[in-house]
């Protein structure tokens, strides 16, 4: 069978675009795999830490491909000079939390600091079965970009890494994961904490909880002042004329 290409960043002028030859039912993985034998080595270390999107959903390394589908290769995207980079997106499908992790660290890291979230059991006594997330997608990816951007500005950080997943999630599963690399675990505790705080108040996601005995949506936390709609108009809705 026969997949497209699209490949961004770095790796367009390293493997560039076209159809590639694959063999049936073969994955992501697979592809990934055929095209590190032919890539600079420098290069093939990015690998483990891309994205991959098929059809224009992001996609797991597991992921079967068909024949036509189109294939995207997105690597971290730059986050200033150097090696420092940040690695932001939404997925539905699980977060490959143990392989982001890895390809998060690098030589010059003294620290790695992670927070996995993950969908408990129970929220303020009630049994809970399961979650659903929705974001307003285009907002909340441009969102969190720039919130990884000014962590990794504000606390000095080397790179951040920002998955949030979308769907149905069972118990037990990671719903958001952030890794934070740093030469010094100080900045990178700060960088994490602050990256968890602000995407709860900032980035448009929502979580539906569903419990033995009913469902409501979770309470959210206040938008910053600076957000609220109140304040970017001229006087409070209760100062207005009727």
């Amino acid at each position: 069978m026969r997949v497209q290409l699209l490949a961004f960043g770095i790796l367009k002028d390293e493997v560039g675009g076209g159809s590639v030859e694959l063999p049936a039912r073969a994955t992501v993985g697979d592809l990934l795999e055929m095209l590190g034998q032919r890539l600079r080595p420098g290069v093939v270390q990015l690998l483990p830490g891309i994205a991959v999107s098929v059809n224009a959903e992001y996609a797991r390394f597991d992921r079967i491909l068909c024949e036509g589908d189109e294939v995207g290769l997105l690597p971290p995207v730059s986050g200033g000079g150097g090696e420092v980079a940040a690695v932001t997106y939404l997925t539905r499908e699980a977060i490959p939390a143990e392989a982001l992790v890895a390809a998060a660290k690098q030589g010059s890291d003294g620290a790695l600091v992670v927070f996995d979230g993950i969908v408990r059991d129970n929220t303020r006594g009630r049994r809970a079965l399961y979650l659903d997330y929705e974001a307003y997608e285009a907002m909340a990816e441009k969102q969190m970009a720039e919130l990884a951007a000014q962590a990794i500005e504000r606390f000095q950080v080397r790179g951040l890494t920002l998955v949030h997943r979308l769907g149905r999630l069972e118990i037990g599963e990671t719903s958001v994961l952030i890794v934070v690399a740093s030469a010094h675990r100080g900045a990178a505790f700060e960088a994490c904490r602050w990256a968890i705080d602000t995407l709860k108040r900032t980035v448009p996601i929502w979580k539906k909880e569903t419990f033995v005995d009913g469902a409501v949506w979770a309470d959210g936390e206040p938008f910053p002042a600076e957000l609220a709609a109140g304040s970017l108009t001229t006087g409070t809705l209760a100062e207005r004329e009727p």
